[in-house]
């Protein structure tokens, strides 16, 4: 029971939080007579500085070793989750700020529980770091061409205003993490173990901050809609761990991807970041309604990816 509940502990504080912030709206408002949403961007930049500094040399060797398996992570990335969530957006009826929502939650990196979710389900730990940095990488430029591409019906969208956000909270955090690590060498090894699990509770709690900062306002809303946005999401990760796990099989046939690699692929693809899509949702489209598909989406790719996970964590991956 306590491994469980050890394993759980994001997905349950996710869902307390978003509880407390339905509840008690007023709690996130403002913290002695600050507004909290303006630090939304900030709580998200701090996780991609953690990432950064978790980040080596060889993390990047999966891109030669196996470079068909991230070719195929990234093009699935960018491809059947944001086209994913524009049908499951018109299925449900979804319209303006909501719609455009759903789409950023399809269009953005994928998120960083992947590497954990990847470990529990005995797939390929290194290939899930290695894709999750390389689609972080590659969404200030393909996320902003998506969103104008998909969303651009249903609200503005400034291309370029997204691209120098996304430039500052992704890049810049991530290339400063990086180099630190660098720079501290020996030093930041020799304390290690402390170092990451500091980091990874900062990572919880910038999560955790941005979503009661953004449900909070839309608390309402949420009492009325909140099934059919967590609906939207259920339909969406479910697109993205199948499509992901059986087009990586298919492939396998003529390429070199195990299940091993098929399992991580579709880890990688059924989630994403939505602390990023929630960030981009007030700094550039100035919406917390934007925000709500990716919020739900955090309650959901965790609880989904630990289930999962606990699924092939009990069926070792065949060999090819």
């Amino acid at each position: 029971m306590l491994t469980f509940l050890k394993r759980q502990a994001f997905a349950i504080a996710i869902v307390l939080c978003g509880a407390s912030a339905c509840l008690w709206p007023n709690w996130y408002d403002t913290w002695f007579g600050v507004e909290l949403k303006p630090f939304v961007g900030p709580s998200i930049q701090l996780i991609m500085f953690g990432m950064g500094t978790t980040l080596t040399a060889n993390d990047f060797a999966s891109v030669v070793k196996k470079p068909w398996c991230v070719a195929v992570g990234a093009v699935l990335q960018f491809s059947i989750m944001p086209f994913a969530a524009l049908g499951v957006a018109k299925v449900l009826g979804f319209q303006g700020e909501l719609a455009a929502g759903m789409v950023l939650i399809g269009s953005v990196a994928g998120g960083m529980a992947s590497n954990v979710i990847a470990y529990l389900a005995k797939a390929n730990v290194a290939l899930s770091v290695t894709m999750t940095c390389v689609s972080t990488l590659l969404s200030p430029f393909v996320t902003p061409f998506l969103m104008k591409t998909l969303a651009g019906a249903y609200v503005e969208i400034d291309t370029v205003k997204m691209m120098i956000e996304m430039f500052k909270i992704v890049l810049l955090p991530v290339g400063a993490g990086y180099v630190l690590r660098r720079l501290l060498g020996r030093h930041y090894e020799t304390h290690k173990k402390p170092i990451d699990a500091v980091l990874q509770a900062v990572a919880m709690f910038g999560i955790c901050f941005s979503l009661v900062v953004c449900v909070a306002p839309n608390s309402e809303r949420l009492k009325e809609a909140g099934a059919i946005i967590l609906l939207s999401s259920v339909l969406h990760t479910g697109v993205g761990y199948s499509l992901g796990y059986w087009i990586s099989r298919l492939l396998g046939k003529v390429l070199p991807i195990d299940e091993r690699d098929a399992r991580t692929v579709a880890i990688e693809v059924g989630m994403q970041n939505g602390g990023m899509a929630a960030a981009l949702a007030v700094n550039v489209l100035h919406s917390t309604v934007a925000a709500l598909p990716a919020n739900a989406a955090a309650v959901w790719m965790n609880l989904s990816g630990s289930m999962l996970a606990n699924w092939w964590n009990k069926r070792p991956p065949k060999e090819r």
